[in-house]
């Protein structure tokens, strides 16, 4: 009956949801239910935050205040008020899942997130989770805890996880368009799931089990991870054997089948890559199994700033300086180009072991107004201009926004360390790339695959 009655109220739109978490994935689920006629109401503890919504002010990047607004004034409200979960008919949980000082899964805003529900649980609900997790999160922190209450998941209420696919920033895949995995703990759940979701997001893939989807999640981040690592170290040997780690990768990629291209950077970052791949790790380690894929190329990501630190030295020293002392810009603070998110950024580590270092820094992002150092201080980012680069003794590119104006900073500054091959097409001697330090390349050299 109570199966039928949700199945009822997502056929005709009566159905109330209730989102929590307002972040990166909260926020632009909820306005897709909104927008697609749902009544939709955003739970955030962060009354700051709730109160920037409630004035029509977007903090995320896909979401414009435009469309914001929008939906302000159709099906969508905001609040932290979390007793109106009561009145919610299916409720998805967007909380982060960090890691620990220690590397290990920190469950606090899940367990947070579910005690809010169960004080004002009723029987009848759809309750999704799509923060990303170890596999057995859905059965053991959700089911078990509300089968103490007497509450029979597939009878009672209905539990699902999903989840999120989120790539801030994205200019093609979005919320709705992005193929969204689902699993729910009985037949009924993810029916139910699954025909709410498609509602906003038509591609959806049922899979037989919670422990499933979740998995699923670990799988597509631990599987860049390894690549990125795997092409990093690239760029570390390609360095030390003079090879040009760039031009060797654009080759292999002319390969129309059996590779995907990877390419080195300055390390990883973002909500997803540095970290899920560790919740794997931790659960492999609890049932005795180690995962040597998984920890090594969590190493090796985590060496790449160092080694860009490395690579800076070897840089000034060709002008005869040190870091101790030098004026560097870094280029770029998020964690991908075009982007405000800093978190997990391996720039942040970039700064803090270039500040250790006695250099005077100062960074330029157009999208990072400030951001938090080791020491947890505010550091402002600056402008650019000709005469301030003309200034510095380096430039460190980490993230190559769309915004920047290449042919401006490699004219200006008198040296310039590419952590991305962003200045490939520029022959200039005064430029160094990372994986491509001992080689050269002159204008015959300039190839383009």
């Amino acid at each position: 009956m109570m199966k039928k009655q949700l199945m009822t109220k997502i056929t005709n739109k009566t159905l109330k949801v209730g989102v929590i978490g307002l972040g990166y994935v909260g926020l632009p689920l909820a306005i897709e239910f909104s927008a697609a006629g749902f009544e939709a109401i955003g739970f955030d503890i962060n009354a700051e935050k709730v109160d920037q919504l409630q004035r029509g002010e977007s903090y995320i990047i896909d979401i414009s205040n435009e469309t914001l607004a929008t939906e302000l004034t159709k099906h969508f409200q905001v609040t932290t008020d979390f007793s109106q979960l009561a009145d919610m008919d299916a409720i998805s949980i967007c909380v982060p899942t960090p890691l620990t000082t220690s590397q290990t899964p920190d469950m606090s805003y899940i367990e947070s997130a579910v005690a809010k529900i169960r004080a004002n649980q009723r029987k009848g609900q759809l309750i999704v989770l799509e923060s990303t997790t170890y596999p057995g999160t859905t059965e053991e922190l959700i089911e078990a805890v509300f089968e103490e209450d007497g509450m029979a998941v597939g009878e009672d209420y209905f539990l699902c996880f999903s989840p999120e696919r989120i790539d801030p920033g994205n200019p093609t895949y979005h919320t709705k368009n992005t193929p969204k995995v689902i699993g729910g703990t009985t037949l009924a759940c993810t029916e139910l799931g699954k025909q709410l979701y498609e509602q906003v997001i038509p591609n959806m893939i049922a899979v037989s089990s919670p422990k499933v989807a979740e998995m699923s999640k670990l799988i597509e981040n631990t599987f860049r991870s390894i690549n990125i690592a795997f092409v990093n170290e690239l760029a570390m040997l390609s360095d030390a054997i003079d090879v040009d780690v760039w031009e060797a990768i654009e080759a292999a990629g002319t390969k129309p089948f059996g590779f995907m291209k990877f390419l080195p950077g300055p390390g990883i970052g973002g909500h997803c890559i540095p970290l899920d791949p560790m919740y794997l790790s931790w659960k492999a380690k609890a049932s005795n199994f180690y995962s040597s894929f998984i920890d090594l190329a969590q190493e090796i990501n985590r060496q790449m700033p160092e080694f860009v630190i490395e690579k800076a030295s070897e840089t000034l020293n060709s002008t005869r300086k040190a870091l101790n002392g030098s004026r560097i810009v870094l280029l770029g603070m998020a964690y991908k180009p075009d982007i405000d998110d800093v978190r997990e950024s391996p720039a942040l580590a970039v700064y803090d072991l270039l500040q250790a270092k006695g250099a005077e820094i100062d960074v330029v992002d157009p999208f990072v107004t400030q951001f938090r150092d080791g020491n947890g201080r505010v550091v402002e980012t600056t402008p650019l201009s000709n005469e301030a680069l003309a200034n510095y003794d380096l430039a460190i590119l980490l993230t190559p926004h769309s915004s920047f104006d290449l042919t401006q900073i490699a004219t200006h500054s008198p040296l310039i360390l590419d952590t991305k091959n962003a200045f490939a097409a520029r022959n200039c001697d005064h430029i160094y790339t990372m994986g491509n330090m001992q080689k050269k390349r002159s204008e015959s050299q300039l190839v383009h695959v």
